[in-house]
């Protein structure tokens, strides 16, 4: 399983209309093949900080992901509402705690 986190800072002026494509594209982005997990996280502290969370079957279904034109229409969309570059890492499980 890889984890994928993506932080993202939108314009105030944004937030909104990011929420809003995100309502609208969350259960297609969730149930692309071999996506079996997605949060949207607000920062603590920063209204304006969103972080997505997901978790991906492998390497090569995020990849199919962002190769398909779901993809494109959403980042598209989305990074024109940035205030700051994102910042986005792959993660593997490696200890759990229960």
């Amino acid at each position: 399983m890889l984890i994928r986190i993506v932080r993202m800072t939108f314009r105030p002026e944004e937030r909104d209309a990011f929420l809003s494509l995100f309502d609208e594209k969350k259960e297609n982005i969730r149930h692309f093949a071999g996506c079996s997990h997605l949060e949207l996280l607000e920062d603590y502290s920063d209204s304006n900080v969103f972080s997505t969370y997901s978790y991906w079957e492998d390497e090569e279904a995020l990849n199919a992901y962002r190769n398909s034109d779901l993809f494109a229409e959403v980042w598209t969309n989305t990074k024109s509402k940035f205030a700051a570059k994102p910042v986005a890492f792959s993660l593997k499980k490696f200890v759990q705690v229960d």
